[in-house]
């Protein structure tokens, strides 16, 4: 097993300590924790079980601001608790090959109807890593960052033919036919053409060669991870959307070490995000007070508050919060401004302890930001205004939200 292989088991493991000591990765911590964040939970964990008193919270506190020559906490760490590491990696070294599944085997066939069929298991997968494939390849157009190849590709994966690439198993081929025409009475001529796939003519995010890998590629392979991972959420489209930023984050970090480990970290940040935020793409919590509905009522309240004569106005007009709002929030505005500018928004919204009642706040001093505009416009040119919002100086909206939140 590769390193990267290695990484992903650490970081399902850091997962598992998450769970049973939650203490070390509280809202207002984590996103502050640095690059090897994940390891620190690990070895933490690792003390714990081992009989040893830790004092976690000077533990957080000298990880705040990332982890640097205080503890150089590194994944050597680990070679000192052979006692226990040994018999921990063993038991989970076993999840990276229940996640992804190689059919074949002499007692099963692509027909099979077995629940415990791989090939059965395989086609499900494809359906799901299809969709994931589709969105990849279109993320963050305006940039070239994720169709460049990444300083350190899996080198079990790219030096294996193709074969262990996600994105082969649902990559539609090159269709060959011939077609037979007939120019006058008696005379025919045989045209031999190539039907290219849809995907290789949209102008979607191109693989690279053998032994390189793109970015997307990275980004596929976590997300078909994530769905493999929670089964019961799965992939939503608008995922990549919020995964993007953070790999982006990780993976042109100024330390060189740090970006090795971009595609690890950014795992690990992805799904405790997502643990805050998964309600947004589940339907059936939609009306629920962690639903989505919720929050949009909650902006509509927001509005009203600050500003009645938007409010009325809007509400003259029919033009509900679900006609623009829908996407602000479940995508934690990831559409409506430039990578660099939703990092900037990140930043903030991540730091505050309260960050939904800031993105709240955040949503609202778009609106209010336009105001001018609303007030002169109808109901078409509003709902465009507000479904295409125009450019703007992020840190206006900032300003403007952390005077909201303080009312």
């Amino acid at each position: 097993m590769g390193l990267r292989g290695i990484t992903f088991i650490l970081m399902i493991l850091a997962m598992f300590y998450i769970s049973e000591y939650p203490d070390l990765t509280t809202s207002d911590h984590f996103f502050m924790c640095g690059a090897y964040g994940s390891y620190i939970i690990i070895t933490f964990g690792l003390l714990v079980e081992a009989g040893l008193e830790i004092q976690s919270d000077k533990l957080i506190e000298a990880s705040l601001l990332g982890v640097g020559m205080i503890l150089n906490v590194i994944c050597s760490v680990l070679s000192f608790l052979d006692f226990i590491w040994v018999d921990v990696y063993k038991t989970q070294s076993v999840i990276k090959d229940e996640i992804i599944v190689s059919p074949g085997g002499p007692s099963d066939h692509p027909l099979s109807n077995s629940p415990g069929s791989s090939w059965s298991t395989y086609f499900k997968d494809n359906e799901v890593l299809l969709q994931i494939d589709k969105d990849v390849r279109r993320l963050c157009p305006d940039i070239s960052f994720f169709q460049s190849a990444t300083e350190f590709p899996c080198a079990e994966i790219v030096n294996s033919n193709g074969a262990k690439r996600l994105h082969k198993r649902v990559e539609q081929s090159v269709l060959k036919y011939s077609t037979l025409e007939r120019r006058g009475l008696g005379v025919a001529k045989l045209s031999n053409e190539i039907r290219r796939s849809e995907s290789l003519t949209s102008g979607d995010y191109v693989p690279l060669n053998e032994g390189s890998e793109a970015h997307w590629e990275v980004v596929e392979r976590m997300l078909f991870l994530y769905a493999k991972l929670n089964p019961g959420q799965g992939y939503v489209q608008g995922m990549n959307e919020i995964i993007g930023p953070i790999y982006h984050t990780f993976a042109i970090d100024s330390n060189k070490e740090y970006r090795e480990h971009a595609e690890a970290d950014c795992f690990f940040c992805f799904t405790n995000l997502m643990a805050e935020i998964r309600d947004f793409f589940i339907r059936t919590l939609d009306e629920t007070e962690s639903g989505i509905n919720y929050m949009m009522s909650r902006l509509g309240e927001c509005v009203k508050t600050h500003d009645p004569a938007i409010w009325s106005l809007l509400e003259k007009q029919e033009l509900r919060p679900q006609y623009y709002s829908f996407r602000w929030l479940t995508l934690l505005l990831s559409q409506e401004f430039s990578l660099p500018d939703v990092e900037r928004i990140w930043d903030s919204l991540f730091a505050d302890p309260n960050r939904f009642d800031f993105l709240i706040h955040i949503c609202c001093a778009m609106i209010l930001l336009v105001r001018d505009n609303l007030l002169s416009g109808d109901f078409a040119s509003n709902v465009k205004l507000l479904q295409n919002f125009p450019p703007m100086d992020v840190s206006l909206i900032l300003n403007k939200a952390a005077q909201l939140s303080r009312v």
